[in-house]
Parts: structure tokens; C-alpha cells; sequence
């Protein structure tokens, strides 16, 4: 047998390599005695085909140690595997190479490392080599265009186009599919018809690279005429066109059409791998159509497409939002290679059904098999975690955020703000908000949002003049907090200012939720005539949400007409919703028309529908205990009922009355008011006053909105047990404390409408811990502790009412205010609290600084975490 020489063995090594074979192209080259620099490139080649950068750098540093100089073919061969972000500042190594061994006049290896230097975003370095170049071609101006193109420079992208005509360049099919890129990015349909022109003068026209960007240009510039005639004259058409085809029709909403291109490429011999199954997934999930997304499914399983992560990403996605949880994580479990997106698609599945532990559980999993999480997985982590209320979580998420690098993305620091703002949490809200490096309008969005939640209107609107001064302009969900804000503190005046600004100012069309705001503050203060004019205007039909609102206030405000009407509409809406069935009982039950109390109960049976209970929790010593209304089956039931028993009386000595209207059940008072002694959130409450040190804040989390009668109770628990009890319901944050609740009783409408003197004082007192005596001292009788039987502000006489429910039906719009003294002139005591043991600290104010302990989820997670970033 011959021996073989150097020419031999690398064309053995070559054809390895071509054919796939990496394996036994290394093995070839082990074995080989007589190594040159092209045996090493060709090598080197191999590796760089299969995006295996290590292999290529480790190759490149053993073959200079082995005396062999690589030439200029070897350099450009180990340049293009430069796009690795994980490998750093190897093409500035390798360009020290380059003008070391006097290769820097070499028109190819410029090319190479200007391509290089575009593809890791390093643009300044590129664009010097570019101006260096003595001679340039073709490739190097098209090197340039798409990196200037692809970095989102699309201006300076044409600028270098229009320079290489200048020059005389002849522009290739990429240097037209570049620019037409860039004339996307510029959104300018003139500048591409132009380069359309161009391309037919050129002949390019009958290229079929060329013409799928034309057709990808003018799909994205919303000419779906052009699109389609371009696309039936094309002479050549492949995969990708039908591709482009598929997506655009999908993007415009146009599914028939979508299906129809398909099924014609079904028909092609195009390669069935790339086939866009991910688009035709979506298209399957915004019909809500699970067979067609299942017969895609079994084309998948199939083909295995070449995007198979993107695929499998896309049917998680759409099994989920066609409600098939199960199969989602079927398809999850099966899938071998999973990365961060299927991940963060899995996560965020849970979350939407409101299975946030199962989302967190999953996080867990994700760390412990070393897939780094991205600003999308954090950003669901962190609603699971508002989600559940967890503030401890939380901030170990913010802990993680920080270690990862992430707070400097705008997406994690906004879905941090609002999970700050979601655990009632406003100061740490606020100061992630002023720590972020850049703020847009989605953090601001975020930041206002997190004020209106908590009913801090005069914060909500402070926030939206520095959004104005910023530079940045107020969208549709800007407007959506500042209404809610308003909403919450009964602003007629303030919500009817914004909403007026918002079409004529900002040129914004309002939505249906902006109405509902709107309908919502007017029928809250009893402005029922304004309410039906504006349903009447509005674009839209009202729906069950607007109309529910209503029914409530016109429970409140005793509106018995409107209400029969309103209750009549809601009636003959098939309600999935449990909330509008008890509203409506509850309106027939206050009017004492049992009967039709009856036909509700009876209606919701008939349409399957059920009462949501009434569900309170509270975190102890690393445990979340639940409590339903009039749940017995705590194991330290005795000792709650005990500290229930002792509340209630001392209550008593407050003045406290239960107010039995607020439970709609034929039965006897004395049943009625034990009852409501035993909502879920008064056992939470009394569960954490026997469980937690004196002094500490309790935290109570609870499904539906509170009563009327349990509002007043916490504020008066809140005062006897001098505790800061902070209360979660289904609409917003209440802080309570010595007596008062930051809402300043607005929440709750039966109490009163609204003052705003009355709500400053209240939050006043609940947030910064001033004694409720002192207030007393200082004002007298003008600002009282809202307790039972609660007094009115009578607007039309400037004096507090004590009667409740009789003759009382103000108009906001005139309202007489008291002439209090301004909050801010005034330096308060502070609350003489009791004193824990041999301490000398007040509880209340050094809890403030105690760090919580993290919950047994939080602790894995905690523990999870710092694997991660050991490993690394």
C-alpha cells in the first residue's frame, strides 16, 4: 500500500470533515505525523461548521505552539467562528495577530475581521478598520451595511450603500437584502421602492434571495397588495418565500389565507424541516382551535423541524392558551434539550392558571439543572411571588436579580417595581424605581400603577407630571392607573379632567376599561344621571364588569330604580363571573325581596356557577395558614376563638356595633353577628396575634373584597392590640394602625362618601404611627377614629352627620370641607406603644428594620439560587 503524503491525508480530512464526521476527521488527523497549516484550517473549519468556538480557539493556540505560523486562509477561518458572546475579546487577539504577522494589508483578512467585529456588536472597531482599508470590495461594504443594519444605525446603513455607488461597487443579493432591511428599520416605503427599482435595473429581480426581501419588506411595511402580486409574479419561488408568505398572513390576521399558502407548500417538495410549524402554532392559538394545533403536533413529531426549541417553545404556548394544561407538560417532560424559553413558556403557564407555587417549584428545578434564567423567567417568577404576596420572596428575587446582573434591564426592574408594589410594599417600589439606570415609559407605567393600587392619588399624580417633564409620552395604561387612582379616592373632578385630556391632549382613543373607570367613579359618589350619559356615548356596549359596578352603588345610595333596571340587564347575561351573582343577591337581599333572592341562587345552580369563598391567609414561622369564614378545623381553633372572644368585647368598649347588613342571610341578628365575627380574615388576624411577638406587623392576604363590618373591626383591633395590620383584598392595600386604615374609609362605601380631609388624616395617622389622642388634643372633635357607630361629613351643612343611612344623598361636586390645619407643618409625638420585655424600642417602629424570615419555599429557592451562582 502506498504511504501517504500531507496532499493525501488532508483530503481524507477534508472529506471527513464535509461529510459530517468530525469524529473521525480528529481521530485522522491524532494519528498524522507531518502536520501544515492546512491540515490545522481544515480542522479548524470543521469545528467552526458546527459552532464549536472552544474547539476552534484550543486548536488555533496548540497549532502556534507547535512553530506552525497560520496563513491568511487560517485566520479568516478562526474569525468566523468570532460570534460567540460567551468568548470574549478573541477578535482583538487575533487582530494583534494579524498586524503582528503583516497581514493587516490583506483585503480578505479585513473583511474577516470587519464581519467579525459587526457580528459581536463591536461596531467602533469595525468601522476603523473600514476606514483604514486602502483597497475595500464588494463584501466589505455589504460587511458593513448589515452590521450598521442589524445593530438598528439603519440611516448610517443606507449612508454606506449610497457611498459604495459612489465608489463604483456593483451591489450583490446581500448588499439588496441589507439594505432592505434597513428600509424596514426606517420605516420608509419610498427609500425601498426605490431599491426596488434598482434591482430591476440590476436583473436582481429573477433572484430568489432577493425577492423573498422584497417580499419580507414590503409584508412588514403593511403593503399586502404589492406583497401578493409580487409574490404571484416571482419566477422562483422556495421554502422560505412560502414562509414569509404563511407569517405575514398570520401577523395581519388573515388565518384563512394563512392555511390556504400552507396547504400549497404542503404540496412542494420543499424541505418539510423548515416548514414555519411556529407560526401555524400561533395561528392555531389565536383561533383557540386545539385540533388544528394538535394535527401541527403530530406533523412536528414527524418532520423534527430544524427549529425544534422554537417549536416545542410554541406548542407549550398554545396547549396552555387553548386550556390543555396537561398536555403542556407532556410536551415540557418530553422534550429533551430544553433551554431558557421553555423554561420561562412553562413558568409563565402556571402563573396565568394562578398556579404560582407550581411555577415557583419549577424555577427551583430550573436552577438546579443549571439553565441560566433571563429577564423573561424573572420577570414570571416575580408575579408568582406578587402573586402569593410573598414581600420575603421577593426581595430574595431582588437579591438574585442583582447577583445576575439583570438590574439594569428595564424588563426585570419593572416586573421587580411591580412585585414590590403587589406585596404592598410602596417603599420599596419606589426606591427600586430612582435605583433603575434608565426609566421608560413601561417603568413609569409600573411605578404609577403602584401608587393607584394603594389609593395614594396625590403620589399618583406627582408621578405623572414627572412623567410629562421626562420627555416621555403617556400611553393607554398610563391613563388606565391614573382613572383607577381616581377611582380609588372617589376624585370625580380629577378622573373627569384626565380622561377629557387623555383624547384631546395625548390623541388617545379610550378602551373599554378606561369607560369602566369612569363609570366606576361616577356611580361611586352617586352620580347615576352622568353614568347613564356616559354609557349611552361610549363606543362600546356596557358589560357585566361596568354593570356590576353600578348594581353596588346603587345598593349603596339606595337608587332602587335604577338598580332593578341595572340588576334586570345583568340578569339576562349569561354571567360566568361568581362576584355578579352575590352582588345582585345581595342588592335583592338589602331590599328584603327574598324571593328573588331565590330565582339568583337558582339561576346560578342552572348555569353551573359558583360562589368563589371568601379565603384569608397568613404567613407564620414559615407556614401559610389558611382560614375559610367560620372554619373550625385549625388545630388551635380553642385559642383563636378565645382571642375573638377577647377582641369583641373590648371592641364593645370602643363603641363597636356589628352592622349586620352586611350579611345577606335570612336569619336571626344574634346569628348574623357571630357569623361575621368569624370571617376568614378576622381569624387570620387573631391566628397572627397569638402566633407573632407583640408589637410585629401582621400580614393577611385575602381572595375576595372585606365587608363593611370586618373594615371597621381591624381598625379598631389595629388600635386595641397597637399593631400595624397590613390587609390584601381583591381590590387593593389597606394599612391600619391605631385605629385608622390608609384607604380613609373610601373602600368602603356604606361608611360615607368621600372626604378628602378626612382620607388625608386617616393616612396620615395609619402610615407614620401618630396617636390618635394627640389628634384629638390638638383638633378636638374635627378628626375622630371612625369607629362604630361611624359619623358622616355632611357636605351641605359643613358638619359631621351621626346617622348613617337615613336622609343622607350629598352631592360631591359641592362639598364643604373642613378647614384643617396642613399635615406637613405639624411635628407629632410618637405612639407610646408597649414595650416588649426589657427593650426600649417601639415595636411597631424597630419592626420596620427586622428582617422576615423566609418561607420553606423561600428558603429553596434562596438555597437553589446560590448553587446557580456558585457554579458559576
Amino acid at each position: 500500500m502506498p504511504e501517504r503524503n500531507v496532499f493525501s491525508t488532508n483530503l481524507l480530512i477534508s472529506g471527513y470533515v464535509k461529510a459530517g464526521d468530525i469524529f473521525s476527521a480528529r481521530d485522522l488527523f491524532d494519528r498524522t505525523v507531518n502536520q501544515n497549516a492546512v491540515t490545522w484550517t481544515i480542522l479548524i473549519g470543521g469545528y467552526a461548521r458546527r459552532n464549536e468556538t472552544s474547539e476552534v480557539f484550543k486548536l488555533f493556540s496548540e497549532m502556534r505552539k507547535s512553530g506552525i505560523d497560520p496563513d491568511h486562509v487560517t485566520i479568516v477561518t478562526v474569525l468566523s467562528a468570532c460570534n460567540d458572546p460567551t468568548i470574549m475579546n478573541q477578535e482583538t487577539r487575533i487582530h494583534g495577530l494579524v498586524v503582528k504577522m503583516g497581514h493587516k494589508w490583506s483585503v480578505v483578512v479585513c473583511n474577516a475581521l470587519v464581519d467579525s467585529y459587526c457580528k459581536s456588536h463591536c461596531l467602533d472597531s469595525a468601522s476603523r478598520i473600514f476606514e483604514d482599508m486602502e483597497k475595500r470590495d464588494c463584501v466589505t461594504y455589504n460587511a458593513m451595511i448589515t452590521g450598521y443594519g442589524k445593530e438598528g444605525y439603519n440611516a448610517k446603513s443606507v449612508e454606506i450603500f449610497v457611498e459604495m455607488q459612489h465608489h463604483g461597487f456593483k451591489p450583490s443579493d446581500f448588499t439588496f437584502a441589507a439594505v432592505l432591511g434597513s428600509c424596514v428599520g426606517l420605516n420608509d416605503l419610498s427609500l425601498g421602492q426605490q431599491v426596488h427599482c434598482f434591482i430591476v435595473k440590476t436583473n436582481f429581480v429573477r433572484d430568489v434571495f432577493v425577492s423573498n426581501a422584497l417580499l419580507d419588506f414590503y409584508s412588514k411595511l403593511d403593503k399586502v397588495i404589492c406583497w401578493k402580486k409580487l409574490f404571484d409574479e416571482m419566477p422562483y419561488l422556495d421554502g422560505v418565500s412560502y414562509n414569509i408568505m404563511i407569517t405575514g398572513y398570520a401577523w395581519y390576521g388573515q388565518y384563512k389565507e394563512c392555511l390556504e399558502v400552507f396547504r400549497k407548500l404542503q404540496l412542494t417538495g420543499f424541505d418539510r424541516k423548515q416548514f414555519p410549524f411556529a407560526t401555524l402554532l400561533s395561528t392555531a392559538t389565536a383561533l383557540h382551535d386545539l385540533q388544528m394545533g394538535r394535527q401541527i403536533h403530530a406533523q412536528v413529531v414527524v418532520t423534527i423541524p430544524e427549529s425544534e426549541a422554537e417549536v416545542i417553545n410554541s406548542l407549550i404556548g398554545m396547549y396552555v392558551k387553548c386550556g390543555t394544561l396537561d398536555e403542556a407538560k407532556m410536551v415540557f417532560r418530553n422534550h429533551s434539550n430544553r433551554n431558557a424559553i421553555s423554561w420561562t413558556s412553562m413558568i409563565s403557564s402556571y402563573v396565568q392558571k394562578e398556579l404560582n407555587e407550581e411555577a415557583l417549584n419549577l424555577f427551583i428545578d430550573m436552577c438546579k439543572v443549571g439553565v441560566n434564567a433571563d429577564q423573561s423567567t424573572l420577570a414570571s417568577v416575580l408575579k408568582a411571588a406578587a402573586n402569593l404576596g410573598s414581600l420575603g420572596l421577593g426581595k430574595q428575587l431582588h437579591s438574585y436579580i442583582i447577583r445576575s446582573g439583570f438590574m439594569s434591564n428595564v424588563f426585570a426592574g419593572s416586573a421587580l417595581l411591580d412585585a414590590y408594589a403587589n406585596c404592598g410594599s410602596t417603599e420599596d417600589a419606589t426606591q427600586t424605581f430612582d435605583e433603575m439606570p434608565e426609566q421608560n415609559i413601561i417603568t413609569w407605567n409600573a411605578m404609577i400603577a403602584a401608587y393607584a393600587r394603594n389609593g395614594d392619588g396625590e403620589a399618583t399624580f406627582k408621578s405623572f407630571k414627572e412623567l410629562e417633564k421626562s420627555g416621555l409620552q403617556p400611553d393607554q395604561v398610563t391613563f388606565l392607573s391614573i382613572l383607577s387612582a381616581c377611582s380609588h379616592c372617589g376624585l370625580v373632578t380629577e378622573g373627569l379632567q384626565y380622561f377629557d385630556c387623555m383624547s384631546r391632549i395625548y390623541k388617545l382613543d379610550p378602551l373599554r376599561k378606561h369607560y369602566a373607570c369612569m363609570v366606576d367613579i361616577l356611580a361611586r359618589n352617586g352620580l347615576f344621571e352622568e353614568v347613564e350619559r356616559m354609557m349611552s356615548e361610549m363606543p362600546y356596549e356596557p358589560d357585566e364588569i361596568m354593570l356590576t359596578s353600578i348594581l353596588s352603588s346603587c345598593k349603596v345610595h339606595k337608587n332602587k330604580e335604577l338598580g332593578i333596571k341595572i340588576a334586570n340587564q345583568l340578569f339576562k347575561m349569561d354571567l360566568k363571573d361568581g362576584g355578579a351573582y352575590v352582588i345582585l343577591s345581595n342588592f335583592y337581599a338589602e331590599a328584603g325581596n327574598w324571593d328573588e333572592v331565590a330565582k339568583v341562587k337558582k339561576a346560578m345552580k342552572d348555569r353551573g356557577v359558583k360562589k368563589v369563598p371568601a379565603m384569608s391567609w397568613v404567613d407564620i414561622k414559615q407556614t401559610t395558614h389558611s382560614f375559610s369564614s367560620n372554619d373550625k378545623t385549625h388545630p388551635q381553633f380553642s385559642e383563636i376563638s378565645q382571642k375573638l372572644d377577647y377582641l369583641s368585647k373590648e371592641m364593645e368598649k370602643h363603641g363597636y356595633r356589628a352592622d349586620t347588613s352586611c350579611y345577606h342571610h335570612n336569619v336571626e341578628e344574634g346569628t348574623k353577628a357571630e357569623s361575621l365575627m368569624y370571617h376568614s380574615e378576622r381569624l387570620a388576624i387573631a391566628y397572627a396575634l397569638i402566633s407573632t411577638r407583640p408589637g410585629s406587623t401582621i400580614h393577611v392576604k385575602k381572595n375576595l373584597r372585606a365587608c363593611v363590618d370586618c373594615h371597621a373591626a381591624i381598625k379598631l383591633i389595629s388600635k386595641i392590640e397597637r399593631r400595624e395590620i397590613v390587609v390584601r383584598d381583591a381590590s387593593r392595600y389597606h394599612h391600619f394602625r391605631n385605629g385608622f386604615c390608609s384607604c380613609g374609609d373610601y373602600c368602603t362605601p356604606e361608611n360615607g362618601h368621600r372626604n378628602p380631609s378626612r382620607e388625608r388624616a386617616a393616612k396620615e395617622v395609619a402610615l407614620s404611627g401618630k396617636d390618635e389622642e394627640w389628634f384629638r388634643r390638638e383638633y378636638g372633635d374635627r378628626l375622630h377614629a371612625y369607629n362604630y357607630p361611624a359619623k358622616r361629613y355632611d357636605n351641605q351643612g359643613g358638619r359631621f352627620n351621626n346617622d348613617m343611612r337615613v336622609g343622607y344623598n350629598p352631592n360631591p361636586r359641592f362639598e364643604r370641607r373642613p378647614n384643617y390645619p396642613p399635615f406637613d407643618d405639624v411635628k407629632l409625638p410618637r405612639l407610646n406603644a408597649p414595650i416588649e420585655k426589657d427593650g426600649d424600642k417601639d415595636p411597631i417602629q424597630s419592626n420596620k428594620k427586622t428582617r422576615r424570615k423566609p418561607g420553606k419555599l423561600g428558603i429553596k429557592v434562596e438555597n437553589a439560587m446560590r448553587q446557580v451562582q456558585e457554579s458559576h
